[in-house]
């Protein structure tokens, strides 16, 4: 082929691929990057509408509903899309001031960080609210409205437990940014609801709506192709007893402390009482945030969760354990007693105290709670021979002790456990140089000194003895709705075990416990026909050196034989434990295993329980002075609010005057109509009213 005609053809060839991929890159241009501006285009004609999946539902475990969902309403904004919008119109719908329209909007443009992005302008609206816009939305162009579920709470108690859920701010977008979270979603904050947040929240979806010029909807957005699906939470299922708690409510009420029983068998708390607590439907709804900020600043703490959160000396329910070592370490056996003159001898000083002078083995000691007794064992576990120190001595006690799940957090499925405290001998070489002894720590024995446990430790170290040795970590949610993949339960199936004791020490310390409600510091509250093993305990309490009434404590459990609950109570400056905390703990004992409380004697006991009022004097001092500010707060407040309606009546009298003297009324002709003993008689032309005149 000539050469020329094969550049030529070269050249045609050329053309057709240049003419080919223009045609392509314009295929891609409207294929691909057009429809991205078109998508951008149908954007700002179209509602991006979050749907918020439903959370899951908590149940007790008779499978009744601790709380429920109710829809409620969000007022959402897109500043970018309200130009021209009658915010006058709109501020008179809301009772809204411009200023404070003004300040929501830089509120939702400081959380989302731009005026094309939706946030909430109002949350959780009102019934009456919500109808109003409901009916007028179209009206204001970058509003709408987007429905959610909120908790509601049927049984009004619990909420120490379950906790409470809130709008996420900035900050918990920081510390969640890689787990989905936005701007108006909820999460859990305290309680089940923080614990369980990733199975309870569900997953939100979206659906895109078509807006006309009035922003009303149109439909939706080819039709739902990008539309998600909300997927909602998973429901638990809890070991709770809902009416074992109501009660333990009631009985806790105008006290400080705490009830919490478990079932010995599976670890399942079956209540968990925080006094004082409050009514959870107050953290939910319009005016959650003004109740939290009263609940927050309560000088009674509501919101604290007083059963894991706190730390106490236990008093003489410790000497339970006190007891269980003893006997086996072999320091004491069932036949060693001891004569107790009023007080411990052992160190020189005469303290402890005893209550009752007389003669005590170990099941005595326990029932009539002798300190000497127990004083007596303790200082001869520290000062065992076999050991080359106290140090050594203390730190075999300390094994022990951990075993009993003291010292450190159980792994309770709540948030803020505190861990207690077993003092070690490091604390003590601090303390008091390398040449301290057992009789520096001597109080520790019968309760006091350094050692402190929380309500739940000590719950669960009756469950320990009521089971002889082993227990499952006490926890709250028994099961989850369609199982529990992640094995998030797995530790609570875990049987954990104290150090090798045999079942006849735990027996002997079972008569003991026992004999408290046959014939020791119990037996004024024994219920009949339940076999209760109990530990009453009292504790000094000191504030800034000044002393204060004792704390009130009581641990137990029942039936003795195949034990279902174990319990301990507690009573902040409520005396003697044997007259506060175990009344409390025998009514919850008898409801949880008779289901109800029987006979007049008993009955009466409930209501004394429940009208008896406890609160602390330094509590009481803290909460009249509130009071006292507040009762001053609103007199000011209603001197200036008279003030105000004074200015306002006056400058409303001095317009009205005013306009008098700019605008004056004619005269109002009077035609006398006969004159009877000198008086006529006017007639007012206008309001044909007669009038009176002296003649």
């Amino acid at each position: 082929m000539p050469v020329f005609n094969q550049n030529r053809s070269r050249v045609v060839q050329t053309i057709f691929v240049v003419v080919f991929v223009v045609i392509a890159l314009q295929l891609i241009n409207l294929q691909i990057i057009s429809s991205k501006y078109r998508r951008a285009a149908d954007d700002n004609a179209n509602l991006r509408k979050v749907i918020y999946a439903n959370r899951g539902i908590i149940f007790d475990k008779n499978k009744k509903s601790l709380l429920e969902n109710v829809i409620m309403y969000d007022l959402i904004i897109t500043p970018s899309e309200t130009k021209g919008m009658d915010t006058l119109a709109f501020c008179e719908l809301m009772g809204m001031s411009m200023e404070d329209y003004k300040k929501r909007i830089v509120k939702v443009l400081n959380k989302t960080g731009s005026r094309v992005k939706p946030g909430v302008f109002e949350a959780l609206l009102t019934p009456e609210k919500y109808g109003k816009l409901s009916e007028n939305i179209y009206k204001f162009s970058g509003f709408s409205l987007s429905e959610r579920s909120v908790r509601s709470y049927p049984y009004r108690a619990a909420g120490n437990i379950l906790g409470y859920i809130a709008e996420v701010d900035t900050g918990f977008l920081r510390r969640h940014s890689d787990e989905g979270y936005e701007m108006g979603d909820y999460a859990g904050m305290t309680g089940l609801e923080r614990t369980y947040e990733k199975i309870l929240m569900g997953q939100r979806g979206v659906k895109r709506l078509i807006k006309d010029k009035l922003s009303r909807n149109m439909g939706s957005y080819e039709n739902g192709a990008f539309d998600t699906t909300a997927i909602a939470g998973k429901n638990l299922f809890s070991t709770i007893d809902i009416e074992l708690q109501k009660l333990g409510e009631k009985l806790m009420s105008d006290k400080v402390g705490g009830i919490i029983a478990i079932d010995p068998q599976t670890g399942g708390i079956l209540c968990m009482v925080s006094a004082p607590t409050y009514d959870p439907n107050f953290l939910t709804g319009p005016d959650r945030r003004k109740h939290f900020s009263r609940l927050f600043v309560d000088p009674k703490k509501p919101l604290m969760n007083r059963p894991i959160f706190n730390r106490y000396s236990p008093g003489s329910t410790f000497k339970t354990v006190v007891g269980v070592i003893g006997l086996s370490e072999g320091v004491i056996d069932e036949h060693y007693s001891l004569h107790c003159t009023g007080a411990f001898y052992g160190c020189g000083t005469g303290r402890p105290k005893c209550l009752d002078v007389g003669t005590y083995n170990i099941r005595t000691a326990i029932a009539h709670s002798d300190n000497s007794f127990f004083a007596t064992v303790y200082k001869r576990l520290l000062d065992q021979n076999r050991f080359s120190n106290t140090d050594s001595a203390l730190e075999n006690f300390n094994r022990h002790a951990y075993s009993f799940g003291l010292g450190h957090r159980l792994g309770v499925d709540l948030p803020s456990e505190n861990s207690g405290n077993i003092p070690t001998s490091k604390y003590y070489r601090k303390m008091h140089g390398n040449r301290w002894n057992s009789c520096n720590i001597i109080s520790n024995a019968i309760g006091q000194g350094e050692v402190g446990t929380t309500l739940m430790q000590l719950s669960n170290v009756m469950a320990i003895i009521a089971n002889k040795g082993w227990y499952y970590t006490p926890h709250l949610i028994d099961s989850i709705e369609g199982g529990d993949k992640d094995h998030v339960l797995d530790p609570y199936k875990i049987k954990n075990y104290t150090l090798d004791i045999p079942d006849t020490v735990f027996n002997i310390v079972h008569d003991g416990m026992q004999g408290v409600m046959e014939y020791g510091t119990g037996a004024a509250v024994k219920v009949p026909g339940i076999t209760i093993c109990g530990k009453t305990g009292t504790v000094e309490n000191y504030y800034r050196g000044e002393k204060q009434k004792d704390h009130a404590f009581f641990g137990a459990f029942a039936p003795r034989e195949n034990p279902r609950i174990a319990i301990a109570v507690m009573c902040e400056n409520a005396g003697f434990g044997s007259q506060s905390a175990a009344p409390i703990a025998s009514l919850m004992i008898e409801k949880y295993l008779r289901d109800s409380i029987a006979g007049k004697p008993r009955k009466d006991l409930e209501e004394r329980i429940t009208k008896t009022k406890l609160i602390p004097k330094l509590m009481q001092i803290e909460i009249d002075k509130k009071l006292a500010e507040k009762n001053k707060r609103d007199s000011i407040q209603a001197l200036l609010e008279m003030d105000r309606e004074e200015k306002e009546n006056s400058e409303a009298e001095a317009e009205h005057k005013k306009n008098e003297q700019k605008n004056p009324k004619p005269p109002t002709k009077k035609t006398p109509v006969k004159n009877i003993n000198n008086v006529a008689v006017l007639t007012d032309e206008k309001k044909n009213k007669p009038q009176f005149e002296k003649a």
